[in-house]
């Protein structure tokens, strides 16, 4: 079947994700979230915005001087002095990267940028030249262009890939974008973009409708190899792509994917996530895919029921796989009988059969009172001989 196809995965967590807000970590924070992705086996670090402050070009820099085996990348407007900045944050990376920007979109040409489309084409031009005599590696992105006109925005990647671009990034700037379209956005471009088939396609999405995974996985459907996401999917507004969901979902759905994979070493991801969490105060909600607290509980009696005989029953991946040491069976007031069977005999208590319906009686009183029924909980039931525990 031949290797593999590799799509690269290009963490933005350093820069898109720290704009959310409150989310800002000091340089030393970064770079242990840096240290992290490389455990993580990540292709590429967005490290910050090098041209916005004195501070973030320093963290760029020194992420760029203290990693290795990874790509470093510094993102730059369409405009000299920030192209010059993200150089300098970026230079002494193993694989620099300089990734510059631009609206296409008519919205954001007319009322942000005052720009004619012509006017935006010779930016580019310019812009993407300029990179490219600094740098080997040069990614270039059409701001909001899920809301540009197709055909104008197949002028505007010719004329980046003719001046040096070797990644073309599309991204959906604010979320707008659903599977279908997105997917194909990407073949059109694909077949209609005279040099696409030499350089890497990417993709970058956000949540504002709850798409972003979905639309991320329709790209690579459509082409894309590199996606740009974030741990835990934290970023502007809605927040990114999360990196944990695209990495299993194209390793869980292979008959869907096809021969495509990450490099991602997945037992990283829980403790990317607690990191990056931890350090920008952002808690993960418990029903997040992949790495929410509750991501592998079950406390249903027939899912328990179906775990306990076999794990395939509901759960589509192992949790030791992302980082967690073993599936949850949170007892509740859904919990079934043998479930409570199964914590109990791993609390050490053998129940008869008459033994364990006296016990359910009062585990299922209990828990009509509490939400989650812990181990004291159940000793007390079993040891005690008291129809209910009333001072728990």
């Amino acid at each position: 079947m031949g290797d593999p196809a590799v799509v690269k995965i290009f963490d933005t967590t350093l820069r898109d994700g720290e704009q959310s807000p409150g989310a800002t970590m000091t340089t030393e924070e970064k770079l242990q979230v840096a240290q992290q992705l490389m455990r993580l086996k990540v292709d590429i670090i967005e490290a910050g915005f090098p041209a916005a402050s004195p501070g973030d070009l320093m963290a760029v820099k020194e992420i760029a001087r203290l990693t290795r085996g990874v790509a470093v990348a510094g993102l730059a407007r369409a405009h000299a002095d920030d192209i010059d900045t993200a150089w300098e944050g970026v230079r002494e990376a193993e694989l620099p990267v300089i990734h510059v920007f631009l609206a296409t979109s008519d919205i954001h040409l007319q009322h942000k940028l005052k720009l004619s489309r012509e006017e935006a084409l010779q930016r580019v031009q310019a812009m993407v030249s300029r990179a490219r005599n600094l740098c080997p590696s040069v990614e270039f992105s059409a701001e909001d262009a899920t809301r540009s006109d197709w055909d104008y925005l197949c002028r505007v990647f010719e004329v980046a890939i003719k001046a040096g671009a070797t990644t073309i990034n599309v991204p959906d700037t604010v979320g707008y974008t659903l599977p279908h379209d997105y997917e194909a956005l990407f073949r059109y471009l694909r077949e209609r973009v005279p040099g696409m088939e030499e350089i890497t396609m990417s993709a970058h999405c956000h949540d504002d409708l709850g798409m972003a995974t979905a639309n991320t996985l329709a790209a690579i459907k459509g082409g894309a190899r590199q996606v740009e996401v974030t741990i835990n999917g934290i970023g502007e507004r809605a927040g990114n792509t999360a990196l944990e969901e695209v990495v299993m979902a194209l390793r869980t759905r292979p008959d869907v994917f096809g021969h495509v994979d990450t490099r991602v070493e997945a037992a990283e991801l829980l403790a990317s996530s607690q990191l990056v969490s931890r350090l920008t105060s952002i808690p993960v909600q418990p029903n997040k895919a992949v790495v929410g607290a509750n991501a592998f509980a079950h406390e249903a009696g027939i899912h328990q029921d179906g775990m306990l005989k076999n794990r395939l029953t509901y759960e589509i991946m192992t949790p030791q796989s992302v980082g967690w040491t073993d599936t949850k069976l949170v007892l509740g007031k859904h919990s079934g009988r043998h479930a409570l069977d199964a914590r109990l005999r791993q609390l050490g208590h053998k129940l008869s059969a008459e033994q364990l319906k006296v016990a359910y009686r009062r585990f299922v009183a209990l828990a009509d009172e509490k939400k989650v029924v812990i181990d004291s909980d159940l000793l007390y039931i079993v040891e005690s001989s008291m129809d209910t525990p009333a001072a728990i």
